[in-house]
C-alpha cells in the first residue's frame, strides 16, 4: 500500500483519522452530527471535508430527499480507506507506546505487547480485536426484512466458505468480494489496488444470465443453499475475467490437471461481481460447533490464557506420529503455544472427509499438553495454489491471532500436472513466504521432513540424521497408507496412533467391503447397456452388496424426462447420474452407470464426487463410430445423418475419448460375456471384489 502524502491544507493526522473513521462508521449522519462527534464547528468541518475531497480521500455526492440538513452523502474512496488504515496503525502504535511507558512506570516491567512491525498490520497481535463485517443484531433483523425483496444469488459451497471468512475477519482487510482493480492487482502482483499484500482472488462468480440485469450500486442478497439470507452486497464491479490469465498467474499454469484450474474453467461462473458485503448472520454449522471459532473468538481465548506467541499448524490430513513430533518441535523452536488449525471447508478432491479427520484429531488431542495446545476448525475453501496459498494461509492465521505459522514441504501442492511433474517445487512455498513474512507480521517455521529411526525408536528430521548409512530409516507415504487401508494391511504403531487407525478403518474399510461405481462411456450403440446388464447379473450372483444399474435410457425416463439433448441438459443428466451413484457408493452399494457421457470435464466432475466415498472405475467401451453406425439398432444414426436429430454425439457433436480409463474394452467380434468378464477381472485386480 503506497503511503499518501497529506496536502498542506489537510487537517492534522489525528483530526484526519477521526474524520475518516467517523465517515466510515456513520456515512448517513448529518453534517451537524458529524461536527458534534468530532468536536468542531460546521465551518471547520466543511474545511476538513473539502481538503479530504481534494486529496481524493472521500467522495461527496448529493443526497436524495427533502431534508436540508442532510444534503450530502459521504463515502471513503479506496485511497481514503488506505489512508485510514495507515492512520489507524499510527494512532494505535502511539497508544501502545504510551501504555508501555505507563506500564513500566507503575510496575517496573515492560508490557510485552507485540509492537507493530509494518504499516499494513492493524495491530493484529493476539490481543486486539479485528474488524468484522457483521451489523448489530437489531440492524440484522431489519436488514433481513429489507433483503427479502432484493434479487438473490444462491451461494455455492466455495462461496459460502469465502463469505464466512470475509464476514468474520478471517480475510481482513477485505471488505467484500474484490473489485476488478483489486482482482487485477492480486492476479498480476499479489497486491490489492491500494498496495496491500493479498495473494488470492476472492471474487463472486455468477452466471452470465444473472449478471445481465444488474446495475452498479445495486444491492443483492446472498443466500445459502437452503435460502437463508447471510449477507447483502452492493455491486460496484461486474466484469468477465480472463480465466486463462488468472490460471497462469495464480496457479502457475493453465492446466486442468490442477483442481482449482479445472474448477475455474468448468464450474465457476463466467462473470465476476465485486463489492462490499454487509454481514447479517454467519453460516450455520451443526457439526463440531464447540470447535469452530471466529478470529476474534480465538484472539479472546489467547488473551484470556495470556498466550503471546502462538504457532499455527495447517492440515487437511489426519494427524500421525510424525505430525505430532513436527508440531512439538515447531512450538519449541518458536517458544510458542500451539494451535492445531485444520481446514474443514473444501480441500483437494479425494481427501479424507472432515468428519473423519476431526474425530482423528480429537482422538489424539490428549497426546498434547492441554495447557499449551488447542484446536480450532477453519472453514476455508482451499485452492491448492502452492506458494501463493502458503502466503494466504499465513495472512489468515495472522488474522486469527497467530504469530508463527508452519509451512510445509510442497505446501498446499495439488500433485502432478498433465506432464506428470509436480506443479510447484518442494520449497517454493517456503521461499515466497520468507520473502513476505516481515510485511505480513507472522513468522514462518519451516516444515521438517520427519522420519522414524528404528534403532533409536524416535522421529528425527531427515536432513539432521548424520549416520543415515548406519541406521534404518522408516517412512510411510500417503499413497502407501491409502494402499494399506484399502487392502486391510497392518499399519505399524511407530507410524500412527491406534486411535487414528481405528477411525480411518471405520470410514475407509478394505476395498472389498466398500461401495464403488462402474461408469461405462462410449458412443450410442457401442454396447454399454448390454455389457452393464451382464455385469449387474454377475455381481448379483456373487452377492454381498446391493447392485443398482443406472442405464442412460432408464435415467432419461425416470430422472431426466424433462431434459433435452443440448450440451447443458446432457451435462445435467450426467451430473444427476453421478449424484445418485455417489449416494449408492457412500452407502456401500455398487452403482453401474451406462450413459454416453461424451464430455471429459463432466466425467471428471462425477469422478470427483464419487471418489469422496469409494472407487470410480471408468470403462471405455471403445467401439468405433463406424461400427456403431453399422449396427444402428434404434435408427438414430440415420436420423442424425439426415439432420433430423441435432447435436448427436459422433456425428454433429464431439465425443472426448477417455485419456486414461481404468479399462478399455473392444466389442467388435467379442461376445458380451467376455466383455463383462474383463470388467470383473479388473474389479478383482483393484481389490473391489474378492478373487
Amino acid at each position: 500500500m503506497n503511503s499518501i502524502d497529506p496536502k498542506p491544507n489537510l487537517p492534522e493526522d489525528d483530526q484526519l483519522f477521526r474524520l475518516l473513521r467517523q465517515l466510515d462508521l456513520a456515512p448517513d449522519a448529518s453534517q451537524r452530527a458529524i461536527a458534534k462527534a468530532l468536536g468542531v464547528s460546521l465551518g471547520g468541518l466543511n474545511a476538513q471535508l473539502r481538503a479530504a475531497a481534494d486529496a481524493g480521500l472521500i467522495r461527496i455526492s448529493d443526497r436524495k430527499g427533502d431534508d436540508r440538513r442532510q444534503r450530502y452523502a459521504y463515502a471513503l474512496t479506496a485511497r481514503g480507506a488506505a489512508r485510514k488504515v495507515q492512520l489507524t496503525d499510527q494512532f494505535l502504535a502511539r497508544k501502545l507506546a504510551e501504555y508501555d511507558a505507563l506500564h513500566a512506570e507503575l510496575t517496573g516491567t515492560a508490557s510485552n505487547l507485540v509492537p507493530l512491525k509494518h504499516r499494513t498490520s492493524l495491530v493484529q497481535n493476539n490481543l486486539a480485536p479485528i474488524p468484522e463485517l457483521y451489523v448489530s443484531y437489531e440492524s440484522a433483523q431489519k436488514l433481513k426484512v429489507e433483503a427479502a425483496d432484493l434479487i438473490s444469488w444462491d451461494l455455492t459451497p466455495r462461496q459460502i466458505c469465502d463469505l464466512e471468512l470475509l464476514m468474520n475477519g478471517g480475510f481482513n482487510p477485505l471488505k467484500g468480494f474484490m473489485s476488478e482493480d483489486d482482482y487485477n492487482g492480486v492476479v498480476d502482483n499479489m497486491r490489492l489496488a491500494d498496495g496491500t499484500l493479498w495473494p488470492m482472488p476472492i471474487t463472486l462468480d455468477v452466471s452470465e444470465k444473472f449478471a445481465e440485469g444488474l446495475e452498479e450500486g445495486q444491492d443483492i442478497a446472498l443466500r445459502d443453499q437452503e435460502g437463508v439470507i447471510l449477507a447483502t452486497m452492493t455491486i460496484t464491479d461486474n466484469w468477465t475475467p480472463n480465466k486463462a490469465h488468472e490460471a497462469e498467474k495464480v496457479f502457475g499454469a493453465d492446466d486442468s490437471a490442477h483442481p482449482a484450474v479445472n474448477y475455474l474453467h468448468n464450474t465457476a461462473g463466467k462473470v465476476y461481481l465485486g463489492g462490499p458485503v454487509v454481514g447479517i448472520q454467519q453460516p450455520v454449522h451443526y457439526d463440531f460447533r464447540g470447535r469452530r471459532d471466529t478470529p476474534n473468538e480465538l484472539r479472546a481465548y489467547f488473551r484470556k490464557l495470556g498466550w503471546r506467541k502462538v504457532v499455527a499448524f495447517q492440515t487437511r490430513n489426519p494427524l500421525h506420529r510424525a505430525h505430532q513430533e513436527l508440531t512439538f518441535r515447531a512450538a519449541k523452536e518458536a517458544q510458542a503455544n500451539l494451535l492445531i488449525h485444520p481446514v474443514v471447508g473444501m480441500t483437494k478432491p479425494g481427501d479424507v472427509d472432515h468428519f473423519t479427520r476431526v474425530r482423528c484429531y480429537e482422538a489424539v488431542l490428549d497426546k498434547y499438553p492441554g495447557s499449551t495446545t488447542t484446536m480450532s476448525l477453519l472453514n476455508l475453501a482451499m485452492r491448492m495454489a502452492g506458494p501463493r496459498e502458503a502466503v494466504w494461509h499465513g495472512l489468515i492465521r495472522k488474522n486469527h491471532g497467530c504469530t508463527h505459522f508452519i509451512v510445509g514441504r510442497d505446501h498446499a501442492g495439488p500433485g502432478s500436472n498433465s506432464a506428470g511433474e509436480d506443479f510447484y517445487g518442494p520449497y517454493d512455498a517456503q521461499d515466497l513466504f520468507r520473502t513476505h513474512q516481515e510485511e505480513m507480521g507472522i513468522e514462518m517455521v519451516d516444515f521438517k521432513h520427519m522420519v522414524y529411526v528404528q534403532e533409536r525408536a524416535q522421529y528425527e528430521p531427515m536432513d539432521e540424521i548424520k549416520d543415515k548409512d548406519k541406521v534404518t530409516v522408516l517412512n510411510i507415504s500417503g499413497t502407501e497408507l491409502r494402499r494399506r487401508l484399502a487392502e486391510g494391511l497392518e499399519i505399524p504403531e511407530w507410524f500412527s496412533f491406534p486411535e487414528v487407525v481405528k477411525e480411518l478403518r471405520r470410514t475407509r474399510p478394505p476395498r472389498s467391503k466398500q461401495g464403488f461405481t462402474v461408469f461405462f462411456t462410449g458412443f450410442s450403440g457401442s454396447g454399454k447397456s448390454t455389457i452393464a446388464n451382464a455385469l449387474m447379473v454377475k455381481l448379483m450372483e456373487m452377492g454381498g452388496r446391493p447392485v443398482t444399474l443406472l442405464d442412460g435410457d432408464i435415467v432419461r425416463k425416470n430422472l431426466s424426462s424433462e431434459l433435452g439433448f443440448s450440451k447443458e441438459h446432457r451435462d445435467l443428466n450426467i451430473r444427476r447420474i453421478g449424484y445418485v451413484a455417489s449416494e449408492i457408493t457412500k452407502n456401500g452399494g455398487i452403482a453401474i452407470c451406462a450413459p454416453i457421457a461424451p464430455y471429459a470435464t463432466t466425467r471428471r466432475a462425477v469422478r470427483e464426487d464419487i471418489e469422496s466415498f469409494g472407487a470410480f472405475v471408468e470403462v471405455h467401451v471403445a467401439t468405433s463410430i463406424e461400427e456403431c453406425e453399422r449396427r444402428d439398432r434404434k435408427g438414430l444414426y440415420k436420423l442424425a445423418r439426415e439432420g433430423k436429430i441435432k447435436e448427436f454425439t459422433g456425428i454433429s457433436d464431439p465425443y472426448d475419448v477417455p485419456e486414461s480409463p481404468e479399462l478399455s474394452v473392444e466389442t467388435e467380434n467379442v461376445d458380451v460375456d467376455n466383455c463383462a468378464h474383463q470388467v470383473i477381472l479388473k474389479l478383482e485386480q483393484m481389490g473391489l471384489i474378492a478373487g
